[in-house]
């Protein structure tokens, strides 16, 4: 049995994951938020520091500095993201790993768009980096929408299912 079929109840197992999921973003942004001063950082090894950034923009910061008008624009898409693809996760019959995907979309759209209402910026905390070469800084919410993201690309690599036995 799937773990989003859940005892057959898969929109009930798939609203505990989404609320699981954006519990664990929020709860480890204001941990971060209220451990590490703002803008600075915590070496852990030599490719990763935790660190307290605040950002304005998109991903790869990508607008923060565009004056404001962005916050506006940001929570609007975050809202045409998470709010159909609930609907569908929540509507119709979908595959267990289209589900998975969903929730995780749903889960790190919500948390960032949280974000964004609450204070006009992301809390981001996780910093990859090698030999002077940064990653932007992200969060547990990023990481659910890469993977949700990745697992949306594999399901389209499949093969396609044959609609009828009489085609060729």
């Amino acid at each position: 049995m799937s773990a989003f079929s859940w005892r057959g109840r898969p929109r009930l197992a798939w609203l505990l994951a989404v609320a699981f999921l954006l519990a664990l973003d929020q709860l480890s942004k204001t941990w971060f938020a209220s451990t590490i001063a703002l803008g600075t950082a915590v070496e852990v090894t030599t490719w990763f520091n935790l660190v307290h950034v605040l950002n304005t923009g998109a991903a790869f910061s990508l607008l923060a500095e565009a004056g404001g008008w962005q916050r506006i624009f940001f929570i609007v898409i975050g809202f045409m993201v998470v709010v159909p693809i609930t609907f569908v996760c929540l509507a119709r019959q979908v595959e267990p790993l289209e589900r998975a995907a969903g929730a995780l979309l749903v889960a790190g759209g919500s948390g960032n768009l949280i974000d964004r209402i609450a204070s006009g910026a992301v809390t981001d905390f996780l910093d990859l980096h090698w030999r002077g070469l940064h990653w932007p800084a992200f969060n547990l919410a990023d990481v659910f929408i890469v993977l949700a993201a990745g697992a949306w690309i594999l399901m389209s690599l499949r093969p396609a299912v044959a609609f009828s036995k009489g085609t060729s």
